[in-house]
C-alpha cells in the first residue's frame, strides 16, 4: 500500500523525514520498503525554463520549420529550428534546454545539439503534451509574457510539487492500518513512547450525523435481507452537483499514491477511502429504480456489467446492491457497476458507506478474479462503527467541491451495534511472557496511544476494551504484542542466562531427518528439487482408473479449471515442470519433490456423515522423474540417454540410505495405465505398498508436448519411513572371512522376471547369501521358444568362518532345486 509522506503529514505533527517515519513503521510491525521521491509532473520540468521568441522566420530549407531565437534570461539567445505552426515572435514559450529529459518509459529522450535540415538547433520548444501538463499536440505552448519571468524554471509556473510515497507492506490482520489515518495513527503510538506525546487527529466534517439527521427521513429506502452479509448500511442523497475535473489539491494527492483522477465524485471517494480506509459508492440517482436499494443475494444467472467493463454472470453466493426491480448495480464490497456510476451528465446522486461480510466479499472477489481497493480493505474485516464519519466527510467534500445539498437524512440500517472487545489481561502474565518488568506508566500510556481503553484495575487484572477497528486483538497474548511492538523489543534486556533443552528426538525429529537426508542424497546424485502447486486440473484425471477424476477433492470455489481439484499424484506436476523447461531448450532433467496427495472416497464419506473429513485422505509422497540426456555434448563420452534403471538404483539408493535392504522389499512387475508397459511396484515385507516406478505412457507425455521418455517413481513417504523406523543403523567390522561368488546361467521362461529369481534365492538362503546379480539376458537362436538365459552371481559369506566347497555346494545345490521347483528353471 502507497502512503503519501505529505498527505500522512496532516494527520500527524512531526518533524521526522520520510526514510525516518518507514523506519519508525517498520519498528513497528508495519514494514516498509521503497520510499521514492514523486512529483505531480513526471520528471519535474527539470532542465525546462519559460523563455521569450525574439524572432521567428522561415526556414530556408522547409517549407514547415521555423528558425527562431529565444531569450531563456542568459547572455546570450538560444537558436531553436521549430516546427510547430503555432510559434510566433513576441510570445513567452516553455524551452527544453540541452541536456533535459523529456517523455517517461521506454519512450524517454535527451535534448541535444542538433542539425536540423543543415540549420543547428540549441533546444526545443514544448507542447503540453510533450511535457506531460496536457493533452494538446496541435502546437506549442504559448504564454503572455505578462504573466510570467523570462528564465524562471517551468516546474515554478506549472506549480510542481514534490512528495515521497513509502510503500506498506500489510499483513493481513492489519485492516486498521490500510489508510493515512491508520497508519498516522500507529507512528503516533511510536511517537508518543519514544519522542513526544501527540496524537492523530482526523479533520473536521462540514456536515455532522445530527445535523443531516434533521431534515426528511432519505428519499431512498434501504432493505438489508441478511444482516450477517452486510451488518451496516448507510447513505444520503445530495442533488444539485456538477460532475468535472478535480481540484489541483485533490489531483495532487491520489496522484501522489500512483491513483490516477477520474470526476470530482469518484476522487472523493477514493480520497476518503485512502484516508480513512472505508470504501465508498456514489451511485447516479436517476438508475434507482423505486427510490429502492436492496442489499441481498444475486438470483442465479442474473448478470452486471462492472466498472472495468466485463459483463459478469452472478450467482446466489454473491451478495449485490440492487435496485428496486432487483438489477444489480453493484457486487457488495467487490466493484461497482458501470451503468450505475457517476458520468459527467449526472447532477444527482446516493452515497453510499457500509460494511460487508469479508468472507463473502473474499470468496466473490476471487471468484471473479478481482482484487480491488475496497475488496482489499473488506476482506480483512472492517469496523462497522467508522461508516458515518466517512460518509459526512465525502459528503462535505462533494458538496464544497461539486456543489449541490443533502435531500433528506441519512438512509441507516444497523440492527446490532458491535461494541468493543473486552479482554482480560494479567500485568504479572504479561511480565512473565516478556522476561522483564514493564513501567505501568509505559503500559498505560501505549494502551492510550492504541486507542484501547482501561475499564478497570483490580490488582493484578485488567479489563480492557479493544476497539472493534483492531480485528486482530481479542486476547491478551493479543494485548502484550501490541504494547511490545510499540515499547519496542530491541528494549528488553538480555538476561544474561542462557537455557538449554536437551531432549530426545521425536517420531516426527526422525522423519523431518530422513527426508533431509534423502534429499541431501538426492541433490549429491545431481538432482534439483522442485516444488509444484497442490491445486491441479481434474482434467488430468479424466479416463483414469488408477487415479479416477471421482476421488478427486474438488474445490468449491476454484479461481479457474486448471486449478479447481487436489492433486491426487505428485507426477503430472513433474510433467508440467518437465514440459515448461524442454520449450527454454533444456535437455536433461534430473527432479524430485515432496509433497501431499490427496484423494476423496463418497463411499465411506456417506458411511460415516458425523465425522465431515470420513472419505478424505492426505498423504506425503516423493515423486521422483528422469528424462533426456545423462551425457550430452561431451567430448569424453558419447551421448547417452537416461535409462529406467538409473532410476531404479537411486530408488534401492534410497532404501539403502535410510537402513532399509532392497532385498527384503517385494519388487513386482504390474500393469499400470499411467505407465507404458510393465511398471515395478514396490511393497514392504509385510505387503504394504510403498510405491511404482516405469516409465511414463507416451499418451501422458503428449498431452504436455514431451517428446521423450520420461521415468517416474512415486514413493509413499509415511510407509518408508514405517519402513526404515525398523532397522537400527549400526557399524559393524569389515568381514574377517572371505566372501564366495558361484555363477548360475538358468534358462527360464520369457515372462519371469529377475526379481522373481532374486525372491526364491533370498528365502531359500537368508543367513548366508548377502547378494544376488543378474550380469547377462540372452534371447536368442540356440534357445528353445518362449525361454530365455539369465546369467546370474550369487554372493555367499559366513561372519564366522571361512566357508568350505562342501557347504558352499550344498548351499548352491538347494538353490538351484529351489529354482527348478517354483520357476521351472533348467541349467544351461
Amino acid at each position: 500500500m502507497n502512503i503519501s509522506y505529505k498527505w500522512l503529514k496532516e494527520y500527524v505533527n512531526t518533524s521526522l523525514k520520510p526514510q525516518e517515519i518507514a523506519d519508525a513503521l517498520t519498528s513497528i510491525g508495519l514494514e516498509t520498503g521503497s520510499v521514492d521521491e514523486v512529483e505531480t509532473i513526471p520528471g519535474g520540468l527539470k532542465g525546462l525554463v519559460i523563455g521569450e521568441v525574439l524572432t521567428c522566420e522561415a526556414h530556408p530549407n522547409s517549407d514547415h520549420l521555423h528558425l527562431t531565437t529565444v531569450n531563456i534570461g542568459e547572455e546570450a539567445p538560444l537558436k531553436i529550428v521549430c516546427g510547430a505552426p503555432n510559434v510566433q515572435a513576441g510570445k513567452a514559450v516553455v524551452v527544453a534546454t540541452i541536456g533535459s529529459v523529456l517523455g517517461s518509459g521506454d519512450e524517454k529522450f535527451t535534448i541535444k545539439k542538433s542539425k536540423i535540415r543543415g540549420e543547428e538547433s540549441f533546444g526545443m520548444l514544448c507542447s503540453q503534451v510533450e511535457i506531460g501538463v496536457g493533452h494538446d499536440n496541435s502546437g506549442i505552448i504559448l504564454l503572455d509574457l505578462a504573466d510570467v519571468t523570462i528564465g524562471m524554471p517551468a516546474a515554478e509556473y506549472f506549480g510542481v510539487e514534490s512528495d515521497y510515497c513509502l510503500e506498506v507492506d500489510i499483513t493481513p490482520n492489519r485492516v486498521d492500518a490500510t489508510s493515512h489515518f491508520g497508519v498516522a495513527r500507529e507512528l503516533a503510538a511510536y511517537l508518543t513512547q519514544h519522542v513526544a506525546p501527540v496524537k492523530a487527529i482526523l479533520p473536521e466534517t462540514a456536515y455532522t450525523a445530527e445535523s443531516v439527521d434533521k431534515g426528511a427521513p432519505s428519499p431512498i429506502t434501504v432493505e438489508v435481507e441478511d444482516s450477517a452479509l452486510c451488518p451496516r448500511f448507510q447513505g444520503v442523497v445530495i442533488r444539485g452537483v456538477k460532475v468535472g475535473d478535480s481540484p489541483e489539491w485533490l489531483r495532487n494527492r491520489l496522484t501522489s499514491i500512483g491513483l490516477k483522477p477520474i470526476n470530482n465524485i469518484v476522487d472523493i471517494t477514493n480520497f476518503v477511502l485512502h484516508e480513512a480506509g472505508q470504501p465508498l459508492h456514489a451511485y447516479d440517482l436517476s438508475h434507482i429504480k423505486g427510490s429502492k436499494l436492496i442489499v441481498a443475494p444475486a438470483r442465479e444467472g442474473d448478470t452486471i456489467t462492472t466498472l472495468d467493463g466485463v459483463e459478469r454472470k452472478l450467482t446466489a453466493n454473491d451478495l449485490v446492491i440492487a435496485d428496486g426491480d432487483r438489477t444489480p448495480l453493484c457486487i457488495a464490497g467487490v466493484m461497482g457497476g458501470l451503468v450505475s456510476g457517476t458520468v459527467h451528465e449526472t447532477t444527482d446522486i446516493f452515497l453510499e458507506s457500509a460494511n460487508f461480510n469479508p468472507t463473502s466479499v473474499r470468496k466473490t472477489a476471487r471468484r471473479f478474479g478481482i482484487n480491488s481497493d475496497s475488496s482489499f480493505r473488506f476482506e480483512r474485516g472492517l469496523d462497522a462503527n467508522r461508516t458515518t464519519w466517512s460518509l459526512l466527510r465525502a459528503a462535505s467534500l462533494i458538496t464544497e467541491i461539486a456543489g449541490g445539498s443533502i435531500d433528506g437524512g441519512i438512509a441507516d440500517f444497523y440492527p446490532s451495534s458491535m461494541t468493543p472487545h473486552h479482554v482480560e489481561m494479567s500485568i504479572y502474565r504479561f511480565n512473565n511472557l516478556v522476561g522483564q518488568e514493564i513501567p505501568l506508566n509505559d503500559i498505560k500510556s501505549i494502551l492510550g496511544s492504541l486507542d484501547i481503553e482501561i475499564l478497570s484495575s483490580d490488582g493484578d487484572k485488567w479489563t480492557l476494551a479493544v476497539p472493534r477497528y483492531r480485528v486482530d486483538v481479542t486476547r491478551d497474548v493479543d494485548v502484550a504484542e501490541e504494547i511490545m511492538r510499540i515499547y519496542g523489543y530491541n528494549s528488553i534486556e538480555l538476561s544474561g542466562y542462557i537455557r538449554a533443552n536437551l531432549s530426545f528426538k521425536t517420531d516426527t525429529d526422525k522423519a523431518y531427518h530422513r527426508q533431509l537426508l534423502v534429499s541431501e542424497q538426492l541433490v549429491g546424485a545431481g538432482f534439483n528439487e522442485i516444488l509444484n502447486n497442490s491445486l491441479t486440473a481434474e482434467a488430468y484425471y479424466t479416463d483414469l482408473t488408477t487415479y479416477p477424476a471421482y476421488h478427486c477433492v474438488k474445490l468449491m470455489n476454484p479461481l479457474s479449471q486448471e486449478l479447481n481439484s487436489m492433486r491426487q499424484t505428485l507426477l503430472f506436476g513433474g510433467l508440467e515442470t518437465i514440459s515448461h523447461n524442454m520449450r527454454r531448450q533444456q535437455n536433461a532433467f534430473y527432479l524430485f519433490e515432496w509433497g501431499a496427495c490427496y484423494s476423496f472416497n463418497k463411499r465411506e464419506h456417506d458411511a460415516h456423515q458425523d465425522n465431515v473429513l470420513a472419505g478424505y485422505d492426505e498423504s506425503q509422497r516423493l515423486g521422483i522423474w528422469t528424462a533426456g540426456k545423462r551425457v550430452h555434448n561431451s567430448w569424453a563420452h558419447q551421448n547417452e540417454d537416461v535409462s529406467p534403471f538409473e532410476l531404479k538404483a537411486m530408488v534401492e539408493n534410497i532404501f539403502t540410505r535410510l537402513g532399509i535392504c532392497p532385498a527384503f522389499l517385494k519388487m513386482n512387475t504390474i500393469e499400470n495405465e499411467i505407465f507404458a508397459g510393465h511398471v515395478v511396484e514396490i511393497r514392504s515385507a509385510s505387503n504394504q505398498f510403498i510405491g511404482y516406478l516405469g516409465e511414463v505412457s507416451p499418451a501422458l507425455t503428449k498431452q504436455f508436448d514431451i517428446n521423450m521418455p520420461v521415468y517416474f517413481a512415486e514413493l509413499d513417504w509415511a510407509v518408508v519411513n514405517k519402513e526404515a523406523s525398523k532397522y537400527k543403523l549400526e557399524a559393524k567390522d569389515l568381514p574377517k572371512y572371505p566372501q564366495v561368488k558361484r555363477d548360475l546361467a538358468l534358462l527360464l521362461d520369457k515372462h519371469i522376471p529377475f526379481v522373481e529369481v532374486e525372491d526364491t534365492a533370498y528365502k531359500c538362503e537368508k543367513n548366508l547369501l548377502k547378494r544376488c546379480e543378474l550380469f547377462d539376458v540372452y534371447e536368442g537362436k540356440n534357445l528353445p521358444a518362449g525361454k530365455k538365459s539369465y546369467a546370474v552371481s550369487f554372493y555367499l559369506q559366513d561372519d564366522n568362518k571361512t566357508m568350505s566347497d562342501k557347504q558352499i555346494d550344498a548351499i548352491m545345490q538347494k538353490i538351484r532345486k529351489a529354482l527348478e521347483m517354483k520357476l521351472g528353471a533348467e541349467l544351461r
